[in-house]
């Protein structure tokens, strides 16, 4: 692992006093990296949507499908995973480096105990790289600049905005900072993404009071977007089969399990 730009400020930031969304979803997948404010939040947020911790573990393993798929069958060799969250089992930089050893990942959160965790964790093999990045989402150029160390621009590369954009409430902005991002990557390039929706044919409906309690209680504030507003996200690049799709049944055999609101789709830039 090259040297990681972890800021000697990070336990300052840490703040145990109020849920952050890194710990939260942590513990919604059975991680252990949270307190008790975090499990307190994420208790009462899934007594108020149920289904939110299936959406967690669904995220998580679209993930792993994704990336499986990218470096088996679309030989990406680089990844730019765009709000890590806290590293857990088969992180993005393992799924993509048993397929190919050489793989250069490039993570980017901004979270004082993923920091902490990255340091430790996120580490690749001999033949790859893997590096961490402390920089904020709203803020791409600082992210890409860095990456550039670790990874080759001009050659293709997996844009990973996995539950991430969700955290950017202006939609505009959000669109904006994907554009600067696709627009740092070669054609061949691909982009990954998976984001909480209110649409009613996946079941979103309950995200909107659960989502009002979080913004209340925790942070960073969130906000779901319609079928629609993420679909936008892809414009200019061609979605790859099967589309836009539940994260739950995006390439995932028999499609048996239900839906969960959180879309997810990977898509070529041209």
């Amino acid at each position: 692992m090259s040297e990681s730009h972890t800021p000697t400020s990070g336990a300052a930031r840490l703040n145990t006093g109020v849920a952050h969304n890194a710990r939260v979803w942590n513990y919604w997948i059975g991680g252990k990296d949270n307190y008790e404010v975090d499990q307190q939040v994420g208790e009462h947020v899934a007594t108020m949507f149920p289904v939110i911790r299936d959406i967690a573990r669904a995220d998580r393993e679209f993930l792993g499908r994704a990336v499986t798929f990218l470096a088996e069958e679309r030989g990406t060799r680089q990844f730019l995973d765009i709000g890590t969250g806290l590293p857990t089992a088969d992180n993005t930089h393992e799924i993509a480096q048993r397929t190919a050893p050489d793989a250069r990942i490039v993570y980017v959160d901004n979270d004082p105990i993923v920091l902490t965790h990255a340091r430790t964790l996120l580490t690749g093999n001999r033949e790859g790289a893997t590096d961490y990045i402390d920089a904020d989402v709203h803020a791409p150029d600082v992210f890409l600049e860095r990456a550039a160390r670790t990874l080759d621009f001009g050659r293709p590369v997996a844009v990973m905005m996995l539950g991430i954009l969700n955290f950017v409430l202006d939609t505009d902005k959000a669109r904006d900072i994907v554009r600067r991002v696709l627009a740092a990557v070669p054609s061949g390039s691909h982009l990954v993404l998976t984001h909480p929706t209110f649409d009613s044919e996946v079941g979103g409906e309950g995200q909107i009071p659960a989502m009002k309690f979080w913004n209340e209680n925790a942070t960073p504030p969130i906000t779901a977007r319609s079928g629609a507003d993420i679909a936008a996200f892809f414009e200019g690049l061609e979605l790859l089969e099967p589309g836009m799709v539940s994260c739950a049944h995006w390439r995932a055999g028999d499609g048996s399990r239900p839906a969960v609101p959180q879309y997810g789709a990977v898509a070529y830039k041209p």
